[in-house]
């Protein structure tokens, strides 16, 4: 159960990080849309029901990609990406599929952190 802390006590650093960046929590489902987004790279300022659930698909495939769950297969002309599944996902239970996304969602953050010596490019997210 100490992995379970561990994983619980990085949410909670990640969530204070988005509050302060965001000014709210949001939830796993906020999260992946933020992430889909980046990954997208078109930012708009309003984005229909199915774009948002495409968005949440590509983060989903984008956080699964380095641990072989998924690849990108192409990206359409309006630039879209679209992922292959190279494995099935494992059988979990629902706190199980929350806790392995959590982790991957931590793992992205960590990766794209920037460096405390870089400046942040917020105008060209």
């Amino acid at each position: 159960m100490i992995a379970n802390d561990d994983l619980q006590q990085r949410w909670w650093n990640l969530e204070a990080k988005l509050v302060g960046r965001f000014g709210k929590k949001p939830d796993v489902e906020t999260i992946l849309f933020l992430i889909g987004v980046q990954e997208f790279g078109d930012i708009k300022e309003k984005f229909t029901k199915e774009q948002k659930q495409d968005l949440m698909h590509i983060a989903v495939c984008n956080l699964l990609s380095p641990s072989g769950y998924y690849e990108l297969e192409s990206v359409d002309r309006d630039g879209w990406p679209h992922f292959k599944q190279l494995k099935p996902m494992p059988d979990m239970n629902a706190i199980e599929q929350e806790n392995f996304l959590k982790d991957h969602i931590l793992l992205y953050f960590e990766e794209h952190e920037p460096q405390p010596s870089l400046p942040l490019n917020d105008g060209e997210e």
